[in-house]
């Protein structure tokens, strides 16, 4: 089995020259001296660094195509004939009542004050990348009106070019962060919220401070890690003063902009991007605690956390010390993951992979709530862009998984609306869009429902990227109520892992999904035996 395709990919912008390669290496079986490229090697000669990352910065986001030995495709989603489970008090079963339109998708986090959302997905966290920054407004305001959480990601003031700070270099100014919120806010329904994350930069510079005494955020994020990576953010830039900005703010910035031979490199051209990387964030059991009552003190109501794709180790502190700081929600995110920016490599070849870590996750849940302690409520990430998948990662974690965290699947629909208005405006749509005609009104299939949303007087306002958004999240809801009514669950809480089972043996032994042959096995020789 070929797991991965070492020194060539689109993401990187390279390729093999031979038909035979390598598998463990990459390299071309036959690498011939005059070769014009482009394997990774080829091009790692002249551009060096700079092959680490997916490209072009700033236009794509990457997502690791590692192909695991299990991964949540070797699950299949149980389906009944009988029975109904979750519809709403005293409404009886029957084929009037569970229909599919009648399934409820709406759920809530929170150890005391709840959040609901009406479909049970949000926003990874969309921070200080260029694809968040130039896509805000379809983002945030699509999340929005989809009645979905939207997470502010990491690093936005730090990066903010109008960032304000006081002489103890803390934030008292932030346009950038202010818009932001600003945006969400506008178009906000009642259910979702919009919460901020928090990194080690973010901490020292006083992002929590800044948010709830301005803008009287409720929900503040601790960051972790994340599954694309084992290092902190990153982003690059082009300018060599923006460089030195940011590495005054207290930044890493590589390759040194304040060094002269760096300097003279790019002035001769050689050197074009620099980039700015977070710090490793070093957790300990009882600072944790430190910083979430820190974090109370302040006024937030909830305290959420992210994690990414660590060991056991740090999978089981995140679930245990979790618990006994009672935060609010925990976002479980699996390897591979994907990024506005992420080094490649470590993309494709680190941590544990999505289906694993869950299944272990729900095993530290489960011997937890045997000893009577109470876990907070759980979000699966790692690689989900539809409405099986939602599915089976709810059942997979069940009963603690309340909501499936996606990161790219819910910014390609912002931007894929964004790139119809440029088109429309050059009278330049695809056919892929102008077979269902010209105008906004016949293209989106939602848009009077949008309409209905914010009012006939404000469509005009909103982005066609959160037109996008809103239909692709209507897909799930839909998709995901006929999945829920076919395995006889009437709301997300219904959903039990018996709704699930496993295509391989190898499978069932990873995640304690019975085995195709095995599942319902006793129920059904109950029945020939009577």
């Amino acid at each position: 089995m070929n797991l991965s395709t070492p020194n060539s990919n689109d993401a990187t912008l390279t390729f093999n020259r031979s038909k035979s390669v390598v598998p463990m290496s990459g390299l071309c079986s036959r690498c011939i001296d005059g070769c014009r490229g482009n394997c990774e090697v080829f091009r790692a000669t002249f551009r060096g660094r700079e092959v680490i990352y997916p490209g072009p910065f700033g236009q794509v986001t990457a997502g690791a195509d590692k192909n695991y030995p299990v991964d949540y495709s070797h699950l299949n989603i149980q389906g009944y004939a009988m029975g109904a489970t979750g519809l709403p008090a005293g409404v009886q079963p029957g084929p009037d009542t569970a229909v599919f339109p009648a399934v409820s998708t709406e759920t809530e986090y929170g150890w005391d004050i709840k959040v609901k959302m009406k479909v049970p997905i949000f926003t990874g966290a969309l921070g200080s990348t260029q694809i968040a920054q130039t896509n805000w407004e379809h983002f945030a305001v699509g999340a929005a009106i989809s009645g979905v959480t939207l997470v502010c990601g990491e690093n936005v003031c730090g990066i903010d070019p109008a960032l304000e700070l006081n002489g103890n270099k803390k934030i008292t100014n932030s346009p950038e962060m202010d818009r932001r919120i600003d945006v969400y806010r506008r178009y906000h329904q009642g259910f979702g919220e919009i919460l901020v994350q928090m990194n080690v930069e973010d901490t020292r510079l006083g992002v929590a401070e800044y948010v709830i005494d301005k803008h009287g955020l409720e929900t503040i994020e601790l960051k972790w890690g994340q599954g694309a990576k084992c290092i902190g953010g990153e982003i690059k830039v082009s300018s060599i003063e923006r460089a030195l900005e940011l590495q005054r703010r207290g930044y890493i910035v590589t390759p040194d902009p304040s060094n002269p031979v760096i300097q003279a490199a790019h002035k001769e051209g050689a050197i074009k991007e620099f980039e700015r990387h977070s710090r490793l964030g070093f957790i300990g059991e009882d600072d944790f605690y430190a910083e979430v009552e820190r974090l109370r003190k302040l006024g937030f109501k909830r305290i959420t956390l992210k994690t990414g794709a660590y060991s056991l180790r740090e999978l089981a502190m995140a679930i245990k010390w979790g618990s006994k700081a009672k935060i609010d929600l925990l976002t479980i995110d699996g390897a591979p993951g994907g990024t506005g920016m992420s080094p490649w490599r470590m993309m494709q070849e680190w941590g544990i992979p999505s289906l694993y870590i869950h299944a272990v996750a729900h095993e530290f849940c489960e011997k937890m709530t045997a000893r009577g302690e109470r876990v907070p409520d759980i979000a699966f990430a790692g690689g989900f862009s539809s409405e099986d998948g939602v599915f089976k990662a709810i059942a997979m974690g069940a009963p603690y998984v309340k909501a499936i965290c996606m990161g790219r699947a819910l910014m390609i629909p912002g931007m894929v609306g964004k790139n119809i208005t440029d088109w429309m405006s050059r009278n330049d749509l695809p056919k892929t869009v102008s077979q269902f005609g010209s105008s906004v009104e016949e293209i989106f299939v939602n848009y009077e429902a949008v309409k209905d949303v914010v009012g006939a007087s404000e469509i005009k306002n909103i982005p066609l990227g959160a037109i996008g958004i809103y239909s692709y999240s209507d897909k799930i809801r839909v998709g995901f109520q006929q999945l829920m009514a076919g395995a006889r669950c009437f709301n997300v809480s219904s959903i039990t892992r018996r709704e699930l089972m496993s295509l391989t043996e190898e499978c069932a032994k990873v995640t304690g999904i019975p085995y195709v042959m095995d599942a319902y096995r006793s129920e059904a020789e109950a029945i020939l035996n009577g």
